[in-house]
């Protein structure tokens, strides 16, 4: 006769965290790896070229920049933490953990780029004054903003790589799904 299981061991022990993609260096051979760091670099990017116009409409802007320096903070903080492999020492369900982050990123970075895009086309019209160049916009809306050619020049190309940050967002919560999907 066997003796009866002790429950305060079974207490003690748990599930192995789901976690189907690897860790350390190997992380960097991965799709969903190298979507982190291009999110990185061209959040990075992003950040360094709002910042840089010297933020000319601090309304829409300033969730541009919130949403570039945090998101860009976090993603390095998601990759640490699978490069030196504490993904593994840390009980939790990873695949779904990779979802949720990437979605709420998809949407943070989506309204970051719509607000970034009507920054930018808020200075439709331009003028050119002599001897200088001066972007002014007087629409029906509620935006009027001045921007000289530089900061409009650097705007548009925020807006271009905000794009591609929430397109690589996009990418990396669609294969999150999959991989959610398919280990649950």
């Amino acid at each position: 006769m066997s003796a009866p299981a002790d429950p305060a061991a079974a207490a003690t022990t748990f599930p192995s965290p789901a976690i189907s993609l690897p860790v350390g260096l190997d992380i960097l051979r991965t799709y969903s790896g190298a979507l982190v760091c291009l999110e990185i670099l061209f959040g990075g990017l992003v950040w360094i070229l709002v910042a840089s116009s010297n933020v000319p409409v601090p309304l829409l802007q300033g969730w541009v920049m919130f949403v570039s320096v945090s998101m860009f903070v976090f993603s390095t903080v998601y990759l640490i933490v699978f490069l030196l492999g504490l993904a593994d020492r840390i009980n939790t369900d990873w695949n779904f953990l990779d979802l949720v982050y990437h979605f709420v990123a998809l949407l943070f970075y989506f309204g970051a780029f719509v607000l970034e895009a009507a920054a930018t086309a808020a200075n439709g019209r331009s003028f050119t004054y002599t001897n200088v160049s001066v972007c002014v916009s007087f629409s029906s809306g509620n935006i009027v903003t001045f921007m000289d050619g530089r900061q409009y020049s650097i705007n548009v190309a925020a807006t271009i790589f905000a794009f591609v940050v929430t397109l690589c967002y996009g990418c990396s919560m669609f294969m999150g799904f999959k991989r959610w999907r398919m280990y649950r």
